[in-house]
């Protein structure tokens, strides 16, 4: 159903693997752990954030985007929003549309409002999820398959909303242990045949079906816990993923993917590390 994308389209997207051409980020100017919503920012909380360090460290990210042509586009940081640098929550982009999410938690809700705001300057089609709870780091897409993970963020009645209205693909639900935050925590698709995953946070039966569908790169808990299974495909068997990670950049490498290394430690200390801080909305099928 997602044939090659040969139209001047603004937004278009089918999975997380394709070619990356436009992409939403918001600089991380007033990060700070203000209220602990996750494991990792509870171990971090005392240490806190170095502002100045994780704007440096997402403008060399945003620099290693724009050199591998991908046009970046900013959305304005608000002081009342903290946890702004993770766009990727906000949202979702799934054909031509761009979905807006119902953020759950209290300090997230509002920015959704910033992303309309720039959509509707710019004439761009969203369709505002209201009601049912969900957020963009639980829904990974690959072609007719959304996956949408079952957390403290995301709930049932939300992927069978999604469901209803996309008739056309299969949604999958996709529980999990909610101390991992988000589906894209514990795992992510890299490629058509390859997928990163942490087994101590999925059900038997999931593991299963992805071991079914993909070549599984097993990440360890040491490496979760540094985010492993948060790297960002840009199309072409590219991958942006932390240095730290050793283990999962030796396995892609092994597999055929260019993995590009960038340092992000400081913004990671708040729980989320590339693609968190990425909101793709025009991504061109090979």
């Amino acid at each position: 159903m997602a044939s090659n994308h040969k139209s001047d389209s603004q937004t278009y997207c089918y999975s997380e693997y394709d070619e990356l051409k436009r992409v939403i980020v918001c600089q991380p100017q007033y990060m700070t752990i203000r209220d602990v919503i996750n494991e990792t920012q509870k171990k971090f909380k005392d240490e806190g954030i170095h502002i100045k360090r994780a704007i440096a460290q997402h403008q060399a990210f945003v620099n290693i985007l724009e050199e591998n042509d991908v046009e970046v586009i900013f959305l304005p940081y608000h002081k009342k929003y903290p946890e702004q640098v993770f766009t990727r929550d906000i949202g979702f982009t799934l054909g031509q549309t761009v979905f807006i999410a119902e953020m759950a938690s209290n300090i997230r809700k509002g920015e959704q409002d910033v992303l309309k705001l720039w959509l509707e300057d710019e004439e761009l089609s969203y369709y505002n999820i209201i009601g049912d709870r969900i957020e963009g780091g639980d829904v990974i897409i690959d072609r007719d398959t959304i996956y949408v993970g079952l957390s403290n963020r995301t709930d049932q009645e939300a992927a069978e909303h999604l469901q209803r209205i996309l008739n056309q693909f299969t949604v999958i639900p996709i529980p999990f242990k909610e101390r991992y935050l988000h589906l894209d925590c514990v795992f992510n698709v890299v490629s058509p045949e390859v997928a990163l995953i942490f087994p101590e946070a999925l059900t038997k039966e999931d593991i299963e079906l992805f071991g079914s569908r993909y070549d599984l790169i097993e990440v360890s808990k040491e490496e979760q816990f540094s985010l492993g299974t948060n790297v960002l495909g840009i199309g072409n068997k590219r991958i942006l993923s932390l240095p730290v990670n050793k283990k999962v950049n030796k396995e892609l490498r092994n597999r055929g993917f260019e993995v590009i290394e960038v340092d992000i430690s400081e913004i990671i200390k708040s729980g989320g590390s590339f693609r968190c801080c990425t909101l793709p909305i025009l991504r061109e099928t090979t």
